[in-house]
């Protein structure tokens, strides 16, 4: 080194950062949001909108940061429509998610009430808790497995302890996905962006396909 100058990177053979990685996406299946949607939470009123909340989300896939923002402007023509924060100053595009039957009903049962927003939201950490009981009451209990974001290793998990707002999400692209296996059509509705690294995990062959390759070595 001189005059100050390094001759070489100080950075060279540090290899302490590496490329983000992700682990097969777990969620629950369409009967399983059916069966937490129809739930008797007539006595547990406070769980019972945290539930809707969640089951609402599973249909139009937003992220819960997105999700905390919608007003009943939100809808337009039949559809949720936002700027998703996380990409909204890299890539401003607006997201459009037509309401199926189930939203519509969702959004009518809190519009009555005149509140602002489309949802009684309380805080990400008490609304992820709650969605735990609420997997718990509905013995949504089944084993998955999940990678330790610190050990880099997989461990089995029953989903009831990891879900959360974020599996919502999972749900909705996970199911679509499925069904149309197409990356562009699901990408448009959850606002990935083309060759996303995120979306690419969805595209596993899912276990009924498998059941049926297999089947035709019999």
């Amino acid at each position: 080194m001189r005059r100050g100058y390094l001759d070489r990177t100080p950075f060279a053979t540090f290899t302490g950062i590496g490329s983000e990685k992700y682990g097969t996406p777990y969620y629950i299946t369409i009967e399983e949001r059916d069966l937490i949607a129809d739930f008797d939470l007539s006595d547990k009123p406070a769980l019972e909108v945290q539930r809707d909340i969640f089951v609402f989300q599973c249909l139009i896939g937003c992220r819960v940061s997105d999700l905390l923002e919608m007003t009943s402007g939100s809808i337009i023509n039949g559809a949720i429509e936002y700027i998703p924060n996380k990409t909204k100053n890299e890539r401003p595009e607006v997201v459009r998610v037509p309401l199926n039957t189930r939203a519509r009903q969702l959004v009518e049962k809190y519009s009555a009430k005149g509140a602002e927003k489309l949802f009684p939201f309380i805080s990400a950490q008490k609304y992820n808790e709650a969605i735990k009981k609420i997997f718990t009451l509905c013995e949504i209990t089944r084993m998955v497995t999940v990678r330790n974001p610190k050990t880099g290793e997989e461990e089995k998990r029953p989903i009831n302890e990891i879900a959360s707002s974020h599996m919502a999400r999972r749900t909705f692209i996970g199911n679509l996905y499925k069904k149309v296996k197409d990356p562009s059509l699901v990408g448009a509705l959850s606002g990935h962006k083309e060759g996303s690294k995120a979306f690419a995990r969805y595209r596993e062959i899912d276990e009924d396909l498998k059941k049926e390759l297999v089947s035709l070595l019999d």
